[in-house]
């Protein structure tokens, strides 16, 4: 049977991840349709944090996509400081810096990249990316809802339905991807395999718009956690008041017990909870929506099946501690996007397709599971106040008190609430969790090293150019004064030499490569009179090569492959390098 419609790579759902991929595959010239099963896009905030790495996927896709997101973002310097508190209009408990504000942090983000991380809601998020997308050539339909599919040697026949008309039709393509969210038809009808359980607890989101500036403009923050006897959300044991937008649109986090049906929030309800936590007894808010959900600890251990592919919060399905969803599902995009470009255009084999859950479905496991011990290490918070079980209100109140007693139980109580925020760095400020991020895959070629290992590979993001690792950022110079960052002379769809002096030899086999296997690779010397100088040395401090050795980058930034000097054979080296990520 003839399909309705061809296209190369059909995409289910306009997510972050769906989304990005759409808006990536079209930068690269690859004929792309994104369906959505909803008229139009996210309209709750869900997503939020942007860490540094999304933001340098959106500068790969053009710096006025970069430019947009910074536009309509919270900045980094209001997300700073989150607060611990009875109510907004109650007392405070304690804060910490946090997402990269204080001063050392911040010293860490800047040494770590160009962009700045930021608060942009997913309400302003996708449209961004799926705008990107159509604007350079993909095809999307809206309403528009999967079915099913069915495989074969040469493509994919995907069954969805005009959700307008009631009237279904069938796309063929050569390769289908699902990032159709946490209840993925597509990644049930691929068969593919999972770890741990959804459905762990019960929370419901109350998004409304109320001035709380007298409140909160002095300690500008993203999230505020509400310390209250009652407060039980999800079996976190407090609330949550998150700004969307400062500081007049906000969003409450607030539980309920997922053995019970899902109760239904109604206005009076979501009045009486905002009151509760934000502690102004007659307050009025604009409620704007509500709906629940549900705690999920799961994710995907493979995530491919043939020529079907699964991402975002269709393969890591967790609760939002850290925001690595959102970030987590555009690098996905950034990863495989790639690569599909590279199959369909014929530069290389679908064994390179294979790498994609290799190097992501490790990704997957690790933010699933760090945001759901990020759950579990509010603990002691809830132990120094008291609040670690039962249900004695006058209890709690009491033991909440007794920190102010100037005694010596007091004091240890002081000192243990204070470690306790501390301890939320793993939570608020886990820079290594989002930057760390090394493949090892058949589309990475050891150099025979091992990527070091520095203090605390969660909290701190270490540079290496060691294979498989994301390039280092360093600023350098053009002739003309103006600064790149080394992440800005790759990408794009490319690969990338990197060189200095003496790595004539390279430039010249990356341009005779480039054309004996039909995949341009662009070439970069570093260097004094070269391409671009490293007036400040930053460079020399995280290439860890010699002047005339060279690095492969991949078009997601990622190192494919490094020769620490000169070679008698560059051309021959880097033939057999690229072949094997290729797949040839």
């Amino acid at each position: 049977m003839t399909a309705d419609i061809t296209t190369d790579v059909l995409i289910i759902g306009t997510g972050p991840a769906g989304s990005a991929t759409a808006a990536l595959l079209a930068s690269y010239g690859v004929e792309t349709l994104v369906v959505n099963r909803y008229r139009w896009l996210a309209n709750t905030p869900r997503a939020h944090i942007t860490n540094q790495r999304t933001m340098e996927v959106l500068r790969d896709l053009g710096r006025e996509v970069e430019a947009e997101a910074m536009l309509h973002a919270a900045p980094q310097h209001l997300m700073g400081n989150n607060v611990f508190c009875v109510s907004l209009a109650g007392e405070e408990l304690g804060r910490m810096q946090s997402w990269g504000t204080s001063p050392e942090s911040k010293a860490r983000h800047l040494r770590a990249s160009p962009c700045e991380m930021n608060d942009l809601p997913q309400t302003f998020m996708e449209p961004i990316l799926f705008k990107t997308a159509c604007a350079r050539g993909a095809q999307s339909r809206m309403s528009t809802e999967y079915l099913n599919h069915v495989q074969d040697a040469d493509g994919v026949t995907t069954t969805c339905r005009d959700r307008l008309t009631g009237k279904d039709f069938t796309v063929r393509s050569k390769y289908l991807v699902g990032a159709d969210g946490g209840n993925s038809l597509v990644a049930e009808h691929a068969g593919l395999p999972f770890e741990g359980k959804m459905g762990v607890g019960g929370s419901m989101n109350i998004l409304f718009r109320a001035d709380l500036s007298r409140y909160v403009a002095h300690r500008p923050s993203v999230l505020y956690w509400v310390m209250q006897p009652g407060a039980d959300v999800g079996g976190i044991g407090m609330g949550l008041v998150r700004m969307v937008r400062p500081w007049n649109e906000w969003l409450i986090v607030w539980g309920y017990d997922i053995n019970q049906p899902a109760p239904v929030v109604d206005e009076a309800m979501a009045t009486q909870v905002a009151r509760q936590l934000v502690g102004v007894p007659d307050l009025e808010i604009d409620l704007i929506s509500a709906n629940t959900w549900t705690v999920n600890n799961c994710f995907a251990t493979h995530m491919q099946s043939g020529r079907v592919f699964i991402m975002g919060d269709a393969a890591h399905r967790h609760p939002p501690s850290n925001g690595l969803g959102s970030n987590t599902s555009i690098q996905d995009g950034f990863n495989l996007a790639w690569k599909l470009a590279a199959v369909v255009k014929g530069q290389a084999t679908p064994k390179l397709l294979d790498s994609y859950s290799t190097e992501r479905a490790p990704v997957a496991r690790q933010i699933v599971t760090r945001a759901n011990q990020s759950i579990a290490e509010f603990g002691p918070i809830f132990e120094s106040l008291g609040m670690d079980g039962g249900v004695d209100h006058d209890r709690i109140e009491r033991s909440m008190a007794a920190r102010c007693d100037a005694t010596e139980a007091g004091e240890k109580q002081r000192e243990a609430l204070r470690k306790a925020i501390d301890f939320k760095v793993y939570e608020f400020d886990c820079h290594g969790v989002e930057m760390n991020q090394r493949y090892a895959s058949s589309a990475v070629v050891s150099d025979g090293t091992t990527a070091p290992v520095g203090e605390n590979m969660e909290l701190y993001y270490h540079p290496t150019t060691t294979p498989g690792a994301r390039l280092p950022h360093a600023w350098v110079y053009d002739r003309a004064g103006g600064k790149h960052s080394t992440l800005d002379l790759c990408g794009k769809g490319q690969f990338t030499i990197l060189t200095g002096i003496g790595g004539e030899g390279w430039v010249k086999a990356a341009e005779s490569v480039g054309k004996s296997l039909g995949l341009p690779i662009r070439a970069v010397t570093i260097g004094p009179r070269a391409d671009y100088e490293d007036h400040v040395g930053d460079w020399h401090k995280v290439r860890e090569i010699r002047d005339s050795g060279c690095i492969l980058v991949r078009p997601d930034q990622h190192v494919a492959w490094r020769s620490q000097t000169a070679s008698s054979d560059p051309e021959g080296d880097l033939t057999r390098a690229l072949r094997q990520i290729l797949g040839h």
